[in-house]
């Protein structure tokens, strides 16, 4: 089958087109024909850092993670899923799990489910590792009908779904982000946009809070942005993070009492602990999806499997609404 190796990691690594054998089955594994898989920043880590980060694959690597596809074979152990499925999940491409930019690929069936019936597989490839991430962090802070979430960078992978699921869950949402098309699309998400370029934490929690604070603050941007969601937590409240990778002074979460919770949605695939979990997720946001709860926002910009060096560009220069997604 072809696919994309890289041969060698750095900034300036290039994907080559590669022939390669077709994956065999091992228990519990279903093959893929892959019709589309997405670009999430980790992927151009994992290109730009290889071994200085530890969930890097050995060269000549296979990367990849999310994939949307068709099941053309299954394990003799799977029962949940048939020949003919069409499935999505975020499933390869770090440690010695292949990747997805290829034709097939064999994947753990735990981390896979069925996809939304109203929904493209180009949607669907935009989907696992967001969806997962924005899911996890939410339910870990206990979000429910009623209370005032912010969510920092609402445009963007992880935030664009976030703030769906919340208002989804009930919730009184709201968003920033830093330009019109941003801000654009975060209201017809349907959460109340916030300019962060414009707007002080302090003004926008006095506006929107009566100076309380939010109830849950989902924090997709991280790093130091993460004093930023402390200051607009209300007392006991609720933060979730994607990136955490960072040195920061506690002081003002420990005298606001708040909680935080780290999402790391990839170890259940590093450590093989709980992968029943992302397929239950998906299969929960499935329906969500079918229900009319979310929809996967894609960039304009269309590529392939051999433009995958492109993609991957076009996700860095910061340019792209939506994901970025390749169809094969």
């Amino acid at each position: 089958m072809k696919a994309m190796i890289l041969n060698t990691y750095g900034e300036d690594a290039e994907f080559e087109v590669t022939e390669i054998s077709v994956p065999v089955l091992k228990n519990g594994a279903v093959l893929i024909k892959i019709a589309a898989s997405s670009v999430n920043t980790v992927d151009t880590m994992i290109r730009k850092m290889g071994k200085d980060l530890p969930l890097s694959p050995e060269t000549p690597a296979l990367l990849g993670m999310d994939v949307a596809g068709t099941i053309e074979a299954i394990a003799d152990d799977v029962t949940a899923f048939s020949i003919g499925d069409e499935v999505y999940g975020c499933v390869g491409g770090l440690a010695d799990l292949p990747g997805t930019l290829a034709e097939y690929v064999a994947a753990d069936s735990k981390l896979i489910a069925k996809k939304a019936k109203n929904i493209s597989m180009k949607e669907a490839a935009a989907l696992p590792l967001v969806g997962i991430t924005a899911y996890e962090g939410l339910k870990r802070a206990g979000v429910t009908s009623g209370q005032k979430i912010l969510v920092h960078g609402g445009s963007g992978g992880v935030g664009h779904i976030a703030l769906q699921l919340a208002n989804y869950y009930g919730a009184d949402v709201y968003s920033t982000g830093g330009g019109d098309k941003q801000l654009a699309l975060i209201e017809k998400l349907g959460a109340s946009a916030i300019n962060y370029k414009t707007e002080t934490v302090e003004a926008y929690v006095q506006k929107y809070t009566s100076g309380d604070g939010f109830d849950v603050v989902y924090d997709s941007v991280g790093g130091a942005n993460l004093i930023n969601s402390f200051n607009a937590a209300a007392l006991n409240g609720q933060i979730a993070t994607t990136v955490s990778l960072c040195e920061l002074d506690l002081s003002l979460a420990h005298f606001k009492g708040l909680s935080l919770h780290v999402v790391f949605m990839l170890i259940p695939m590093l450590h093989n602990y709980k992968r029943e979990t992302h397929g239950e997720i998906l299969k929960n946001i499935t329906e969500i999806i079918e229900e009319g709860g979310l929809t996967p926002i894609l960039d304009d910009q269309h590529f392939a499997l051999e433009d995958v060096g492109k993609a991957h560009a076009r996700l860095e220069s910061g340019q792209g609404m939506g994901k970025v997604v390749m169809e094969y």
